[in-house]
């Protein structure tokens, strides 16, 4: 006899990122509570809803060269967000059929919308992994990893615009640093993080709006994420405004202003030792 599933509990009643990324990019899987803590960003800080869209352009571009210039055929995406097509699977299946992607997020309606996520290729494979980037040896040691990825073998680990979700209290230094312990040489990690940089009142104005609904936001400046990277091989052009980061062409509609955009962006190689 089949079993039912419980129904998720999608907390409905409290802003989540993943659910508040989605209303900025346009999507209708949010609801009230994520909404309005949105427009309250957008009043802090107009720009709000660019970030979004040059982040998952970024994302795009870091996939496709892994999977063309370095031969990286498996993928762990943890802060996968709500599916928006092209996902990570499709951008990387594109270029080898056989690529393997796990997703991770920690929000109940990613859950529920989980499907959308598993459309691989006959020769590839995606899984989907509820957990929270906070506690790294349930990802790691879950049989949703471990049996879809090889991890005697390089990865591509993504840490798209999730780490300035993620506190000082938290040490997101260690978080990061023990994700990439557990993979082999040769691995990659793709690493994309908020900044006050070009505007601090803006975005403190809008990190003080998430605190005060009980999501933490911390932007930090370039040379602390740059952290992120110790002891890794940063691709060309290193550490850069997203929207500087290997673009396809002339953006049509124009380019954004480094205030607008306020995202850093690299990818790096963990070294191979001779």
């Amino acid at each position: 006899m089949e079993q039912t599933q419980p129904p998720v509990d999608l907390q409905t009643d409290r802003p989540h990122p993943a659910r508040v990324y989605d209303y900025l990019l346009g999507g209708k899987d949010n609801f009230a509570a994520d909404r309005a803590a949105a427009e309250q960003g957008i009043k802090a800080n107009p720009a709000s809803r660019t970030p979004p869209r040059e982040n998952r352009a970024f994302l795009r571009r870091a996939v496709r060269f892994l999977a063309a210039e370095r031969g990286i055929d498996q993928f762990l995406d943890i802060g996968t967000g709500i599916p928006s097509a092209p996902n990570v699977h499709h951008v990387a299946q594109q270029v080898n059929p056989a690529a393997r992607i796990v997703y991770v997020d920690n929000d109940p309606i990613v859950l529920a919308h989980a499907r959308a996520l598993l459309t691989s290729t006959p020769e590839g494979r995606t899984e989907y992994l509820d957990a929270d980037l906070r506690d790294v040896d349930s990802i790691l040691n879950a049989p949703q990893l471990r049996d879809t990825l090889d991890l005697d073998r390089p990865v591509g680990l993504l840490l798209i615009a999730i780490l300035h979700f993620i506190g000082d209290d938290n040490d997101p230094d260690d978080i990061v640093a023990r994700l990439l312990a557990a993979l082999p040489p040769g691995s990659h990690l793709v690493l994309s993080h908020l900044t006050g940089d070009f505007a601090p009142e803006a975005w403190e104005r809008v990190a003080a709006i998430y605190r005060r609904t009980g999501v933490t936001m911390q932007v930090r400046p370039r040379e602390r994420i740059a952290r992120f990277f110790t002891g890794l091989e940063l691709a060309e052009p290193g550490l850069e405004l997203v929207n500087r980061w290997r673009p396809d062409g002339p953006n049509p509609d124009g380019e954004p202003t480094d205030a607008q955009v306020s995202v850093y962006g690299g990818v790096a190689r963990k070294p191979v030792t001779s």
